[in-house]
């Protein structure tokens, strides 16, 4: 065992765990998407994730390191600031650690960490705003990609309706790159209620359809507004469309395929709006680039 690990391990009291420990079954439930998950547990695996929780102050349920894989200063550094953060701290062995790690060489720090609950009626939406809904999308990767696009882009938030992918998949947190931490989101129960949220702060809605006589980039945007994407499969929801209070916007497809992946059109619109809201005046009277 490294001696510096060991000191730590000593000082912090960490608990000898194995393959059978019911910890490491919670683990694996969570790895695996089985297992009910009611705290909203994520696997925060690695220096780099375990950081981020610690820039974020992600609150963490549990810690548990490999001593063997340990073999940095950094990431001793780094289990020691953890410790403080909770009263839960395992080792395990190699072999173990390996069983539960989904990396090709890890580096023997994993926590199970729980994702930020925020508050809906402390956001309030400045009138340059820009706000992506998610309405049914199913694909864990997919929402993560997403995420981690309105932490690129600048987004002020994500909405969620009709949620199919659980928050804490671990392909939804790779795909996040750690954005599912930094980025304002929130869920509707139903898609009314979203609307009318919508509504009552002034938000226009548009959705993405390759039915809309309007494309995107004619679209002169200049005020807060929400951009709706459907499902993979099924498109937007039904419900969006009645009333009168939506517009309808499309990305030309010039080819053979029909649409986009959801993903791919999202990144479109979001970075149209931002730049037509937020970035319009900000290079204003310059000078264009010389060829």
């Amino acid at each position: 065992m490294n001696e510096t690990i060991g000191t730590i391990a000593e000082e912090y009291r960490f608990q000898p765990i194995g393959e059978q420990n019911p910890k490491i079954k919670q683990i694996k439930g969570i790895l695996s998407n089985t297992k009910p998950n009611p705290h909203k547990l994520f696997t925060a695996e690695g220096i780099w994730i375990l950081q981020l929780c610690e820039k974020f102050g992600t609150p963490i349920d549990s810690l548990v390191i490999c001593p063997e894989h340990i073999r940095t200063p950094e990431a001793c550094a780094l289990v020691r600031r953890l410790c403080a953060r909770t009263e839960e701290r395992y080792t395990v062995s190699a072999r173990t650690f390996e069983k539960i790690s989904e990396r090709g060489q890890p580096d023997g720090l994993l926590a199970l960490a729980k994702l930020p609950c925020r508050d809906l009626a402390a956001f309030e939406p400045n009138d340059d705003a820009v706000i992506l809904v998610l309405d049914g999308v199913e694909i864990p990767g997919n929402v993560g990609t997403m995420l981690r696009m309105a932490d690129g882009a600048g987004l002020d938030a994500v909405f969620l309706c009709n949620r199919k992918a659980r928050m804490t998949h671990p392909k939804l947190i790779k795909g996040s790159q750690g954005a599912v931490l930094s980025v304002p989101w929130y869920e509707f129960d139903t898609v009314q209620h979203c609307r009318e949220w919508l509504a009552q702060k002034g938000v226009t809605v548009y959705l993405a359809d390759t039915r809309a006589e309007l494309y995107y980039f004619e679209e002169p945007f200049g005020r807060s507004a929400a951009l709706v994407m459907g499902s993979e499969r099924y498109g937007i929801s039904r419900e969006w469309y009645e009333g009168d209070d939506y517009r309808m916007i499309a990305i030309p497809m010039e080819g053979s395929c029909d649409s986009l992946n959801v993903g791919v059109a999202a990144t479109v619109l979001a970075y149209e709006a931002v730049r037509k809201n937020k970035f319009a005046g900000r290079f204003a009277g310059h000078a264009p680039l010389k060829p």
